[in-house]
């Protein structure tokens, strides 16, 4: 059984050697002989993908030892004290030296600190001096607290602003991975809009998207979709909550951000009604619309984050609709959600290569205006838009 058989769409061998490259020649810059990175899930757990090409799953622990000089050692769920040597060549598991297993799981509370200690051994026998951390904060508590006991006197070295950076810009390889992505969420959202009809619940909805996603070559994502009458605010809401029946005249929202061909997230939202929208949804979509045609003239090569999120707050505010509270567009790789965020909080600033969903919106007792569609940075500003579903509300 090959690599090619078992894995669909991998990254190539020479994508993965100028990550690593360019991560190990940070790495000597501040003389670290071993980063760190940890994911338990391929949502939010892209650094662990990002240098293996292989994510986390389902809550359990990955955790990759990198090493400046020497292959990487992985850290995973297995049997007590599994050990597999690969030398770096095995074509899954490229560029790990060394695989070391333990059953841990984070529901079991003692269990958490086993990665650990098959971590500290072998960073032991790597005789490191000094170790980088990178989303060290986002790290199992347990194993955290195990691993800087352990440590003593090795120096810990925050990475975190360094890999980050790294993420942020992608390559043409990653940039041909991510427009098959949006272009697969197309085909998703065309899909529902054949599907969808008075009598289904909303989790017969989502549930089609996924099916047709999954067909399509993703593996991962969330589908959020309710539906209410017109005049009833329809918000997303995961699968607990989508038990409501549709009726002709009801309207659906719906944010398919599944992953694509590869890994890559990126993430659409169209407000679909089963029959007439209302004025007050046009009127609330043309809104967010334009807010959205805002920001994207303002996505500009050495912009700041901060001063775009601010001056979204100014149009939103200036045309009486309410400033952003949590997070209108932000970065997109193999993690949903990856920086730089546009937000007060962020500090990076706009760059050539970088990818970002932008999905401002506002809410009501009545309505929920949505709008989210990718775009990828050139150096003039963002490019044309990658979804090619029609920014408009569906009527259907």
């Amino acid at each position: 059984m090959t690599a090619n058989e078992r894995i669909p769409v991998r990254i190539s061998n020479q994508e993965l050697e100028r990550r690593w490259t360019a991560l190990r020649r940070l790495m000597r810059a501040r003389e670290i002989d071993a980063l760190i990175v940890q994911a338990t899930n391929d949502w939010l757990g892209g650094n662990v993908k990002w240098l293996t090409d292989i994510p986390a799953n389902n809550g359990y622990p990955r955790t990759l030892l990198f090493y400046a000089d020497d292959f990487m050692t992985v850290v995973q769920m297995g049997i007590f004290d599994g050990r597999r040597t690969l030398k770096g060549d095995d074509p899954i598991h490229r560029g790990v030296g060394t695989i070391l297993t333990t059953p841990s799981f984070p529901s079991i509370g003692y269990s958490v600190r086993y990665d650990a200690e098959l971590a500290l051994t072998d960073l032991r026998e790597h005789a490191v001096r000094r170790v980088g951390f990178a989303n060290g904060t986002g790290f199992l508590a347990g194993f955290s607290d195990v691993l800087r006991e352990g440590l003593g006197n090795v120096e810990i070295v925050d990475m975190t602003e360094e890999l980050d950076a790294l993420k942020a810009i992608k390559s043409p390889e990653e940039q041909d991975l991510i427009r098959r992505t949006a272009a697969l969420q197309d085909e998703v959202f065309a899909h529902v809009c054949t599907v969808i009809r008075p009598g289904l619940r909303d989790i017969d909805v989502t549930s089609a998207a996924q099916m047709q996603a999954q067909r399509l070559g993703s593996e991962q994502g969330i589908l959020l979709g309710a539906s209410a009458q017109v005049g009833v605010r329809s918000p997303f809401m995961g699968r607990h909550f989508q038990g409501r029946s549709l009726s002709s005249g009801d309207h659906l929202s719906l944010l398919v951000e599944v992953n694509g061909p590869g890994g890559f997230f990126c993430e659409i939202a169209r407000t679909l009604v089963l029959g007439k929208a209302s004025a007050e949804l046009h009127d609330g979509f043309a809104a967010v619309k334009a807010a959205q045609e805002h920001t994207l003239s303002r996505l500009k090569p050495g912009a700041s984050a901060r001063d775009i999120a601010a001056a979204h707050d100014d149009y939103m505010t200036a045309r009486g609709l309410p400033p952003e509270t949590r997070l209108y567009a932000h970065s997109q790789g193999y993690d949903m959600v990856e920086r730089p965020l546009i937000r007060r909080d962020e500090t990076m600033t706009i760059s050539p290569g970088m990818h970002l969903a932008v999905h401002p919106g506002y809410e009501t007792e009545s309505l929920f205006a949505v709008i989210c569609d990718n775009y990828l940075v050139g150096e003039d500003g963002p490019g044309p838009c990658l979804h090619r579903t029609e920014k408009k509300i569906f009527e259907l």
